[in-house]
């Protein structure tokens, strides 16, 4: 596949059109999808959608962003490149309905010479149509590899993050479930609607200024919310569509239950398909974080044990920020398999707010 940047690419002479997908694409689309994710025999089985993340075995991202059709949602958008000689390209993206957000979840076209030009031209259209559509921002992740930075930054991306992409292989055995004296002895115990405003000040107190600004979290997005629960925000948010999701948090010490100070948050997706199992921590620099490792994985293997798959393996996202939450899971068994670069576009014009400022003589 050619690279997405230079002026050959943008010259856009391929005689085609973007449009919306429909019901009768939808065998040639799951081709795409299908030849998108390394499945047309390539010796190096490697993902072209975006580059995410890793190739064919042990981890596959087509089982991570495969596009069944019980998948798609009422909020998806699903935008084809059609020509004279049938579909060439596709673009897939989640929309977020309660905070206008649109992220890119699947980008390509197949064995092109020209295929720089036709992803481009889909980026595009997403933009315009989500433009109207009142999309506040627009999210994607992906690797720094085949122009994949380049294409997004020419459309008018901002580059603001990189994150580890950890992965604990299947058939290493989980650690027993906690019991409740455990977890209560060192304060984890589940979230709740009224740990919002000190998780918004966890948050804060770990995330760089400049990534904030551009997420643009309110103290209502981290009330737990189930399955719909997507805060923080990582590359692999749209594998949660697909699991049950539950959020932990530790009281800092003195801190109380009553959600007044917390020191670390833990979020755990326990895969309902064919894909691996999520963890997501966030803590303060000072905070051990291997407690947290160790009793998400024993959430895991408890809700496993109850049914759900566990012969998946479980990924965790880490941005490079966030350090030494990564060195903690290694201990536990991940071991990096890919880093990927965070872009992000905003259609929303910033205003500064009124502010007293001092009188002048």
């Amino acid at each position: 596949m050619s690279g997405p940047g230079g002026s050959q690419a943008r010259a856009g002479t391929r005689p085609g059109r973007v449009r919306g997908a429909r019901l009768t694409d939808l065998a040639a689309v799951g081709e795409l999808s299908r030849l998108s994710h390394g499945g047309d025999g390539a010796d190096d089985a490697s993902v072209r959608s975006l580059g995410l993340p890793v190739s064919g075995s042990p981890i596959s991202v087509f089982t991570l962003f495969r596009m069944p059709l019980g998948a798609l949602r009422q909020h998806d958008q699903l935008y084809v490149y059609e020509d004279d000689r049938g579909l060439a390209g596709l673009l897939r993206a989640e929309r977020d309905a309660q905070r206008d957000e649109w992220t890119i979840v699947e980008l390509d076209a197949i064995g092109l010479a020209d295929a720089g030009d036709i992803r481009f031209r889909l980026v595009q259209h997403l933009l315009r149509d989500g433009a109207k559509r009142g999309a506040a921002r627009f999210h994607v992740a992906c690797a720094d590899q085949g122009g994949n930075v380049e294409l997004f930054m020419q459309a008018g991306f901002a580059r603001y993050g990189e994150e580890l992409l950890l992965f604990r292989p299947p058939g290493a055995a989980l650690p027993e479930p906690w019991t409740d004296e455990r977890a209560i002895e060192v304060g984890i115990r589940p979230a709740l609607p009224v740990d919002a405003l000190a998780l918004a000040r966890l948050y804060a107190s770990v995330t760089p200024q400049p990534v904030q600004r551009l997420e643009a979290y309110r103290i209502g997005d981290w009330e737990p919310r189930g399955s719909g629960w997507r805060v923080p925000r990582s590359s692999l948010a749209p594998i949660l569509r697909f699991a049950d999701v539950d959020g932990f948090v530790r009281d800092a010490p003195g801190g109380g239950a009553d959600g007044t100070m917390i020191d670390a948050f833990l979020q755990v997706g326990v895969a309902k398909e064919d894909q691996p199992h999520y963890l997501k921590i966030l803590a303060r620099p000072d905070s051990d974080t291997a407690p947290l490792v160790e009793y998400g994985l024993g959430v895991i293997a408890a809700r496993s044990r109850n049914g759900s798959r566990d012969d998946q393996g479980v990924i965790a996202p880490v941005r490079t920020y966030e350090s030494p939450i990564d060195r903690r899971l290694e201990e536990a068994g991940f071991g990096v398999e890919s880093t990927v670069t965070l872009l992000m576009k905003e259609t929303v014009v910033r205003v500064a707010e009124p502010a007293l400022v001092p009188a002048i003589r």
